[in-house]
């Protein structure tokens, strides 16, 4: 065995985890990637989602204030309603 062959097994050696340190950087890399594209992505979701529950919600609100001023009325009415009919009696 010539000196020469341990310092080609050491370089192989060294190559072989230098090739393999390369590619699990990478395929870390791309998974990292990957996570928060589909993150962003889910975050875009959420966000219209919340939009839309805002406009409901504010639809709601509009449609109840409306209500609210129908019984407003209905209650007056009412009243003038009960004082004529005080006053017939």
């Amino acid at each position: 065995m010539s000196p020469y062959d341990w310092q080609e097994i050491i370089g192989v050696i060294g190559v072989f985890t230098l090739v393999t340190s390369v590619v699990l950087v990478s395929i870390w890399q791309f998974a990292a990637t990957w996570r928060a594209k589909a993150s962003l992505a889910r975050e875009k979701e959420y966000r219209t989602i919340a939009d839309r529950a805002v406009l409901f919600q504010e639809g709601t609100e509009r449609q109840l204030a409306e209500l609210g001023g129908r019984l407003a009325e209905m209650q007056s009415r009412l009243r003038s309603v009960e004082g004529i009919l005080k006053e017939v009696e």
